[in-house]
Parts: structure tokens; C-alpha cells; sequence
């Protein structure tokens, strides 16, 4: 990786030229961990679009960006802000780039469908789920692709339970995914994936009008009707937390399983303290770097002073959650995996408004893989030598291409 800086003066701080690598799951971006300890406040070059934007990185001033009204999301739309990706991934309308009341209105809908009584049910289906494929990882024998075989299909069959989707048309769905959220797919690819998802979702929602069903596509359904939410931004909500449900979770979980597999000393610990495993899976989450790059931006309405650096109204903002994570003012020894580390107030699911509403899900998910992983095969590990695990290239969110396993 290369990254070069026009001149700094006095009122004009220079400009880091981001050329993002593609990284394995568990490395760090070797220019944001430079930025968090020598310049947290900053502007970046990203490859796609327009223009610089302002990096934040430090943790108390991610949490400060990510609440203050004074950035919006909505202001985005329109602009070419620089990114990663050739194209803007969200829809009109999508619940990521709504700014309160919208984005109050719209995340209230949401919430319907993670109900505690809904969580408790997802959590049986997920255990279910889990046991089915690893019955068929069992039947298959060693060596196995875990990521084939599990950490793809389990999270993409728990958010389509969720929103309705049938079995059937889950690959679909895994495939359209994967074309919106890949830097590397193309801007015409992307845009026709996300076109043929959102027709799919309004039929889907069309269908689940006065269903009385509990899935979140009936709740969208219920939101149209009673002009809680336009169709559109029902639609926009589910392509954003089917995207989100699948990917991300499929990506991270494998993540940690890769962690633990190369971490053999927690592994062990682990095993042996099985009333560890959720506070291990919070450890995981803020360890683990699970995206490449920089999430959604937002704009400054106003000038605003940020960890004493004067961010202009208009200018665009980005704040890392990797770097917050690692912040050592937060979490000492930073760097280090530790399933001892008692007060962990990470932001691996984000902060403020756009928190993740599907984290409790996201949790559930991961603390059922691992736990069932080993209780089946206690032997686990890895098939191939770790620097010969191929991990994805142009992705916005890490995570391995395979996962071979044997036991």
C-alpha cells in the first residue's frame, strides 16, 4: 500500500490519498492505525468519486460525529462523495442515509420484527439451522469449506426467516448481495442487482399485506398500510437488513472462526469455560476489523469543531468504528485478543442512531456457531497451512473465499 500527502499549511491540512489493500481478516489497515495515533482528525482520497473527506478515528470523537444532528446522512444523496466502491451502494429512500424524524420513524418499524419474543424464536431456528449443516458437513466428511458449507448458509437462512423469504429464493438473494456490496463487481452490475432485488421485495411486501404473519416483510407490509412508511423505504429496508443479515454476519463469523483457529490458546480457554463465550464473541467483534476501508458518510450542516479540528460546513465526514475499537485510551493493550477484558463498550454494530438494529441477531448467530462448532468437532482445524487461506479481494466487508477445515 501507498499512500503520499499534498503539503499541509495552516489552513488547509493535507490529504492522505487512500489506496485501500485487500487484507486478510484479521490485519489492520496499516494507514488508519497511523491515523488513529498521529493525525485522528484528518482528510482522505479514497479510489471512487470526488473529492476528499474528512477521517475521523479516535473513539470519543466517532461517538460524537455518529450522535451530533449537525452531520447528516441525507445530505449525501446527490453528492460523489470519494468512497471505496465505483458505485453508491444504498437506495433512495434507505434507512442509512435518513436523518431523525425519518430515520426515528423508519428504525420504530424495524424494531417490531427483534422483539424479545421474536429473538427467542430466532434462536431456536438458528440452533435447528445449525445443527442441519453441520449434519451435513458430518456426512461430507474432512476436508470441509466451512464457508461453503456454513458461515454463507447460516446467516443468509436466518435473515431470510426473518423477512419471509423462502428457501428457494435464498441463493438469489445471495447472489444479488453479493454484486451490491462487492467494490469490485462494477457500477452497471450493482445498480442492476439492486434494481431486481428491490422488485423482488415489492412483490414480496405486496404479498404480505393483512397476512397477520410475524416476518419483517409482513411488518413492512402492516407499516404501508397504516402510512407509517412509503414503499419505497419499506422496500429500501429490506434490501438493507437482507444485505446486512447475510453478508456481514457470514463474513465476521467466519472471521472468528479463523481467530480462534489461529488463536489456539483462547480456542482452548473457550472450550474449557463455555460461560466465557459471549463476553469472547464481544472481544471478537471489537478485534476483529471487519470491513475494509470506511462505512457511510455524513455532512457537516454547519461548521463544527471535532477533536479540536474545524470540520467546514458542506464537507463530507467519515468516521472509522475499526479505529474506535482500538482507541488505547478506551481499551488498553488494544491489540491485543483478550477474552479477559471486562469493560468493553466497543462500536463494532456502530453508535447513535444508525446502530445496528439486527446486533442482538448478529450475537445470537455467532455464539451458536461457535459453541456448536466444537461441541461437534471438538478436533477442529485447519486443512491448509494459514498463509494459503484466500481471502476475498475488492470487498467492502472481509472475510475468507474458503475455509477449509478437516478434524
Amino acid at each position: 500500500m501507498t499512500t503520499t500527502a499534498t503539503p499541509q499549511s495552516a489552513d488547509s491540512p493535507r490529504v492522505h490519498f487512500w489506496a485501500v489493500p485487500d487484507l486478510t481478516g484479521l490485519d489492520f489497515d496499516p494507514l488508519l492505525a497511523k491515523l488513529l495515533h498521529e493525525d485522528p482528525v484528518t482528510r482522505v482520497r479514497l479510489p471512487h468519486g470526488e473529492g476528499h473527506a474528512w477521517l475521523v478515528t479516535r473513539y470519543e470523537d466517532v461517538k460524537f460525529v455518529s450522535v451530533d444532528p449537525r452531520f447528516s446522512r441525507q445530505a449525501v444523496f446527490g453528492r460523489q462523495i470519494t468512497r471505496l466502491a465505483p458505485h453508491f451502494i444504498p437506495m433512495d429512500g434507505a434507512v442509512g442515509f435518513a436523518d431523525p424524524p425519518d430515520h426515528t420513524r423508519m428504525r420504530r418499524v424495524v424494531a417490531r420484527a427483534f422483539s424479545a419474543r421474536a429473538l427467542a424464536a430466532l434462536r431456536d431456528h438458528a440452533q435447528a439451522t445449525m445443527d442441519r449443516l453441520l449434519d451435513a458437513v458430518e456426512e461430507q466428511g474432512a476436508p470441509a469449506d466451512l464457508m461453503a458449507m456454513v458461515n454463507r448458509p447460516f446467516p443468509l437462512a436466518m435473515v431470510s426467516e426473518l423477512m419471509g423469504v423462502p428457501e428457494d429464493d435464498q441463493q438469489l438473494m445471495a447472489r444479488w448481495s453479493d454484486t451490491i456490496i462487492s467494490a469490485g463487481a462494477g457500477r452497471e452490475a450493482s445498480e442492476q442487482a439492486k434494481a431486481q432485488m428491490a422488485q423482488y421485495f415489492t412483490d414480496l411486501i405486496g404479498r404480505s399485506h393483512g397476512t397477520g404473519r410475524e416476518t419483517l416483510a409482513a411488518v413492512l407490509a402492516d407499516a404501508v398500510d397504516d402510512a407509517t412508511l412509503e414503499e419505497h423505504e419499506a422496500v429500501g429496508l429490506a434490501v438493507l437488513i437482507q444485505i446486512g443479515g447475510a453478508h456481514a454476519v457470514r463474513n465476521n463469523s467466519a472471521n472468528m472462526v479463523y481467530a480462534l483457529l489461529t488463536h489456539p490458546e483462547h480456542l482452548a480457554r473457550l472450550r474449557a469455560e463455555p460461560e466465557l463465550l459471549p463476553q469472547a464473541v464481544d472481544e471478537l467483534l471489537r478485534y476483529i476489523p471487519h470491513r475494509n476501508a470506511v462505512g457511510l458518510s455524513r455532512i457537516a450542516l454547519e461548521d463544527v469543531e471535532v477533536g479540536g479540528v474545524l470540520i467546514p460546513a458542506g464537507d463530507p465526514v467519515y468516521v472509522s468504528y475499526l479505529t474506535a475499537n482500538r482507541d488505547p485510551e478506551v481499551f488498553p493493550d488494544p491489540e491485543r485478543l483478550d477474552f479477559d477484558r471486562g469493560y468493553n463498550p466497543h462500536v463494532a454494530f456502530g453508535h447513535g442512531p444508525h446502530y445496528c438494529p439486527g446486533s442482538q441477531l448478529a450475537r445470537i448467530e455467532s455464539e451458536i456457531l461457535l459453541d456448536t462448532l466444537w461441541k461437534r468437532f471438538p478436533g477442529l482445524r485447519l486443512a491448509v497451512p494459514e498463509e494459503e487461506i484466500e481471502w476475498q479481494r475488492g470487498a467492502l466487508i472481509r472475510g475468507p473465499e474458503t475455509l477449509p477445515v478437516t478434524w
